[in-house]
């Protein structure tokens, strides 16, 4: 059988981890084994973390509107049971979009859920 050397591939797949590795520190961006160890350790991180972004701005937004709903005298909670009651159809980040940029809008969601 022929002997196989791959010196072409090889270095094109050194190539490819040591690139995305760029920039990292010290050995994990220039010594293969390191930066290979580091990039598939940085995937995982990315992985999990595309994830979480999820959860914190849902708590973000949840956040904003607490404060919100103190400023007119309420709590949260009741707010969104009041929303749910009623049937109002409007999800937290387009609330605590309007608790910023339209307080006033705010306090009229606010006033007509919970009357």
């Amino acid at each position: 059988m022929a002997r196989v050397k791959r010196g072409i591939m090889r270095q094109k797949r050194h190539r490819k981890i040591l690139k995305k590795a760029k920039g990292y520190f010290g050995r994990k961006s220039g010594a293969f084994k390191n930066a290979h160890e580091q990039v598939m350790k940085s995937g995982q991180y990315a992985f999990r973390d595309r994830r979480a972004k999820k959860r914190d701005f849902r708590r973000q937004w949840i956040v904003r509107i607490s404060a919100a709903c103190h400023e007119c005298d309420t709590k949260y909670s009741d707010l969104i049971h009041a929303m749910s009651e009623k049937g109002m159809q409007v999800n937290r980040k387009m609330l605590s979009e309007l608790a910023i940029a339209d307080m006033d809008a705010f306090r009229a969601v606010v006033k007509e859920a919970l009357a």
